[in-house]
């Protein structure tokens, strides 16, 4: 179900008025893109399903469906067993590391540390410890006490009464009542610079602000309300023509299926039933079986035909060699020709004698 618009207030003249002509104006723009769009919608949707979905099927998920399933995994679990083996040998190698350096290293290096090194190491910390005492009591006999001694009774005294004495008198008696003196300067300053702003305020409100204000009630508010009115009637006319064009484009798309089935799909069909199915038996029965015994005939009566002349050369051939060499002349086998594909004679046919040229010159 649509989206209904919540209940409004009353509608004035102009809504009224605006809504009828810009929504049939919309509605005349607004039907071909409709069309337009649904044409473009079923195009994308068939080859979606006629072209890309095979194609995506043939080209991606079966090859690597099969690459992931007869290589990938196999690879993988290979893997996965080298890394348990390697794994495997890795800790056994560690732990044999290990034991070997617990029992040939770890006990001499804890007696040498108990025996040797902690004594050594507690006497060269008491040394250094002396060492360190020594040097701070010189650092600060050489570099702390000579400033420290400079500072308290030279320069504290100098800065005292040559700096700070004169620069306080100088502060509370010069620096202060001029401080005064230019502050009531600037307040009175202040003062008639704020009394020319105020005036100047007033006069731009007076000169420019009222009649701005004017004319943003009188002409610039009616005139955004008409606007906003238009706006929205253009909106609201825009959703309605495009769910009536949607209408439209099914009404339309329905008629030229029914004119396609009925133009074109049952005269089609009747064609194909009434006349071309009963010409094509004919054509079959009429012309190309019997086209098919002919060729067969044809092709049978050649091949006994070249046979014929294969025999007839044979003999000329074996006439020609004994002319030349000699030997009792051959008398002329009364025979026909088998039939060729098949074992038996034709009717009345005797079979030859297949004497081979050597029996025949012997």
């Amino acid at each position: 179900m649509e989206n209904r618009p919540a209940p409004q207030g009353p509608e004035g003249c102009l809504t009224v008025a605006i809504r009828i002509p810009v929504r049939i104006v919309v509605l005349v723009l607004v039907v071909p893109v409709r069309l337009v769009w649904d044409l473009l919608v079923a195009g994308a949707k068939a080859l979606r399903r006629v072209v890309l979905a095979p194609l995506w099927r043939a080209l991606v998920v079966i090859p690597f469906g099969w690459l992931y399933a007869c290589v990938l995994t196999p690879l993988g679990r290979a893997t996965a067993w080298l890394g348990r083996v390697v794994g495997a040998g890795i800790g056994w190698l560690g732990r044999g590391v290990a034991w070997v350096a617990v029992t040939l290293v770890a006990a001499p290096v804890a007696w040498a540390h108990r025996t040797v090194l902690a004594p050594l190491g507690r006497g060269v910390a008491r040394v250094a410890r002396g060492i360190a005492l020594g040097l701070r009591w010189l650092l600060w006999a050489v570099f702390v006490r000579p400033p420290v001694t400079l500072w308290r009774w030279v320069l504290a005294p100098l800065l005292r009464y040559g700096l700070v004495v004169p620069g306080s008198w100088l502060y509370r008696y010069v620096l202060t009542p001029a401080g005064h003196a230019i502050a009531l300067l600037v307040a009175l300053a202040w003062a008639g610079l704020a009394a020319v702003g105020r005036g100047l305020a007033a006069l731009i409100v007076l000169l420019f602000v009222v009649p701005a204000v004017w004319v943003y009630r009188t002409l610039l508010t009616p005139l955004g309300r008409a606007v906003v009115v238009v706006l929205r009637e253009i909106g609201d006319a825009i959703g309605h023509a495009w769910r009536v064009a949607g209408f439209v484009s099914r009404a339309v798309g329905r008629a030229l299926a029914w004119l396609a089935r009925n133009l074109l799909g049952r005269p089609a069909r009747w064609v194909y039933a009434v006349l071309l199915t009963p010409v094509g038996h004919w054509v079959r029965e009429a012309v190309l079986r019997p086209a098919k015994k002919a060729a067969l005939t044809a092709g049978r009566s050649a091949r006994e035909a070249l046979a014929s002349a294969r025999e007839t050369v044979r003999t000329a051939r074996r006439d020609a060699w004994r002319a030349l060499v000699g030997g009792p002349p051959r008398e002329p086998a009364a025979h026909r020709a088998r039939t060729l594909g098949s074992t038996t004679t034709a009717s009345g046919a005797v079979p030859a004698p297949e004497i081979s040229l050597s029996k025949a010159e012997g």
